[in-house]
């Protein structure tokens, strides 16, 4: 069994196909940052000095969606073995349950300096180029500060994503603390149009100083100083010491063995394991191989069911592994997955949390003509993040801490200097000792279900890289209710309805996700990769 490469026998062609390559790849959601990349590869970097030079980019040219105030996770093989990079920071060490309901609330906001917490992905790209890299981070970060002092082309799915946000946040951020926002992304009164030019002098000068001090200036600096002065007038709890204390952590990847292949994810405060814990459910059917398994309305039907029993159980325990009462070993045990197997039925179950006894986003993919390949993801989470830029700087702050729970008997309840359950995750497939290479598929709690969806499409039903990110996904979102896309058939629909399941197709397909695969054939080390046809999605190789 292995991953396919024959581009014809997509039954769900889309105007794309399949890139091949074999010197070195970079697949992303934006064509400017790709071949930023690219670039970097043909200055003789390596694939770690491409995904960083990619994601400085993708904050420069999808603001939309990251941030430099933002998180980063990474999946790296190098010389023989995978790397996992947690590089998502934690709350601030002065907030509090008592003291987030003393200002009025009864949930975590979304918006404003409340859910701001420590940003982590400028310490990532500094972790990276120190351990692996090949060029100065000034080198990789050189495209980015030239198309934020320069400016570019707004291209379109980019276009419109700034546009509904501009009239979102009209409506809603009349406060101070929201000025800087539109100062730096509508300094016209309005968003930028598609192929209207926009840069942000700021930004680059902040990324120029990122990459002189390789990161040390965004935590123990200027620009620490900067944003801790910004939380304190506007009644954030972000001070200096929580940047200066912070620190990226190099992680274990964690695994589950999928019909021959292994499939890594980055363990928790990540969801990856809930992708792991559904793939575990389904290794227990037997599947028809190719189109036809695809095409059986019972497969769709154990999918959604095995993907809400791991959702389910994922949301009740992910939170900071220094918090979590159950052992990751545990929920990836086959076991537990023979347990949750035993309660899907014939017909659509509501979810319920079943545990083991106890013992806006942007994804990247890089590989280069040595074998080093990067899965690499960063996000400011909910498109621009939490609506706070730092005057000056261009720097857009993340609001992970809306995930965070007042309930202080949840596993993820708020506390200060923890990590909250993230959303954001990359993936990788091994095959024994080889790589078969990095994907991922960012957007919210589509993440993990993107994950499987496309695993399985490759591993059983024979799709090609760009067919496998083609193909109409589903999404569950609670209770016995799903949303399919547009161009899903309307047949399996229908029967998926008659099994009891709740199925919808909402306007736009913008919440399925938006994905990039790269795959290295094991013995011509040819390189082939599929990028997302939802968005301006672009792969550059050579």
């Amino acid at each position: 069994m292995s991953i396919p490469i024959n581009a014809t026998s997509n039954p769900y062609a889309m105007p794309r196909n399949m890139q091949v390559a074999r010197n070195g790849m970079v697949a992303t959601s934006q064509p400017l940052a790709a071949q930023a990349g690219l670039e970097i590869l043909q200055k003789g970097g390596n694939a770690i000095d491409a995904a960083i030079a990619t994601a400085a980019c993708l904050t420069v040219v999808e603001p939309t969606s990251n941030g430099i105030g933002g998180d980063a996770f990474a999946l790296v093989w190098v010389d023989g073995k995978l790397h996992g990079l947690n590089s998502s920071g934690p709350s601030p060490e002065s907030i509090s349950i008592d003291a987030v309901k003393a200002l009025g609330h009864t949930e975590m906001p979304k918006m404003g300096w409340l859910p701001v917490t420590v940003p982590g992905a400028p310490a990532a790209w500094a972790a990276l180029s120190k351990r692996f890299g090949k060029l100065s981070l000034a080198e990789c970060l050189a495209p980015a500060i030239k198309y934020a002092r320069n400016g570019y082309p707004l291209s379109p799915v980019l276009g419109r994503g700034w546009s509904g946000a501009f009239m979102a946040y009209r409506a809603r951020f009349t406060t101070p603390e929201f000025a800087a926002w539109f100062e730096t992304f509508a300094p016209e009164g309005r968003a930028p149009k598609i192929g209207e030019m926009w840069a942000s002098p700021a930004h680059a000068t902040t990324l120029e100083d990122i990459a002189d001090t390789y990161a040390e200036t965004f935590y123990r600096g200027r620009i620490s100083k900067v944003i801790a002065d910004s939380s304190e007038k506007h009644g954030g709890f972000l001070r200096e010491a929580d940047l200066a204390a912070y620190a990226p952590q190099w992680v274990n990847p964690i695994s589950a063995n999928y019909r021959g292949y292994d499939i890594w994810e980055i363990p928790p405060n990540g969801q990856g394991i809930v992708a792991l814990i559904a793939l575990n459910i389904m290794k227990g059917y037997e599947i028809t191989l190719g189109m036809h398994g695809r095409d059986d309305i019972s497969v769709y039907h154990k999918q959604f069911e095995a993907m809400k029993l791991a959702f389910t159980c994922g949301k009740a325990v992910i939170t900071d592994p220094s918090y979590m009462q159950t052992t990751i070993e545990d929920l990836l045990s086959d076991s537990f997955a023979n347990n949750l197997r035993s309660q899907i039925n014939p017909t659509a179950n509501e979810p319920e949390v079943i545990l083991p006894p106890k013992s806006g986003t942007v994804y990247l993919a890089t590989a280069d003509g040595d074998g080093n390949m990067v899965s690499f993801i960063q996000s400011n989470y909910m498109g621009f993040g939490s609506g706070v830029v730092i005057p000056g700087t261009g720097i857009a702050m993340q609001n992970r801490g809306a995930d965070f729970s007042l309930d202080p008997t949840h596993a993820n309840a708020l506390k200060g200097g923890k990590r909250t359950y993230h959303t954001i995750i990359p993936g990788f497939i091994t095959k024994g000792a080889n790589p078969i290479g990095p994907f991922g598929v960012m957007g919210g709690y589509m993440q993990p279900q993107g994950h499987m969806q496309v695993v399985m499409n490759m591993v059983d039903f024979g799709l090609n890289p760009q067919a496998a990110l083609d193909a109409p996904r589903w999404q569950w979102t609670t209770g016995k209710h799903f949303e399919v896309e547009h161009h899903f058939p309307k047949h399996i629909a229908q029967g998926l309805a008659g099994l009891g399941h709740r199925i919808t197709v909402p306007l736009e397909s913008g919440g399925f996700g938006r994905g990039q695969v790269i795959v290295r054939d094991i013995e011509s080390g040819v390189l082939m990769g599929g990028t997302e046809s939802r968005t301006d999605g672009a792969i550059a190789a050579w």
